[in-house]
């Protein structure tokens, strides 16, 4: 769960950090750690300024301002036609795998992907009687099917996050990813304020 969960954090922040035009949009990302040592984290950045600069970046598998993937996962399922198929369709939760520690629901609703992940722990027998178990760790994503739709405008085996950084433009104030356990939050989103608080 934990590298499912950084995985989608890193994929949710390089791709709303590479999408805008308009100097009043910002993209922040807040993250604020719980122990006693805990660090606070604060990233404000403006999409026109993501748009310039993630093109000079070259690192790893991210080159101008995309970001190459193993083709190996793209080989299996195909992945645009899937995403084409769920944009077209009414709105509905597609979806839903509950288990004993994890329940996981993917829906579209009004153009926005979503996705809602609540891992859970029983504490004992207690718990287990009780009609919701304790949640310790909570993903929500809304990201727009446009941007989605430009995030995988590039080649089969990779993610345009420039192109998904100029869609996100386009949208008004939104909540994009949260993230919350016991030792911290993540929180990502766009607005046109300069600050994260």
């Amino acid at each position: 769960m934990k590298k499912m969960v950084s995985g989608l954090m890193v994929l949710a922040w390089l791709a709303t950090a590479a999408l805008a035009v308009a100097a009043e949009r910002w993209v922040h990302v807040k993250v604020v750690e719980a122990n006693e040592d805990g660090e606070r984290v604060r990233i404000n950045i403006p999409l026109s300024l993501a748009e310039k600069v993630l093109p000079t970046i070259r690192a790893d598998k991210l080159r101008n301002g995309k970001l190459k993937l193993d083709d190996e996962a793209f080989d299996r399922v195909d992945l645009r036609g899937l995403l084409e198929a769920v944009r077209t369709a009414q709105d509905n939760e597609y979806v839903t795998v509950e288990s004993r520690h994890e329940n996981v629901r993917v829906a579209k609703s009004g153009g926005f992907l979503l996705v809602k992940v609540r891992e859970t722990r029983d504490w004992g027998r207690k718990a287990a009687k009780a009609a919701e178990p304790k949640s310790f760790e909570t993903v929500d994503i809304k990201i727009p099917f446009t941007v989605v739709n430009a995030l995988l405008s590039g080649d089969k085996d990779e993610l345009d996050l420039l192109a998904a950084v100029r869609a996100l433009s386009e949208y008004p104030d939104l909540e994009l990813v949260t993230v919350n356990d016991q030792s911290s939050t993540v929180r990502i989103w766009t607005d046109s304020r300069n600050t994260a608080d």
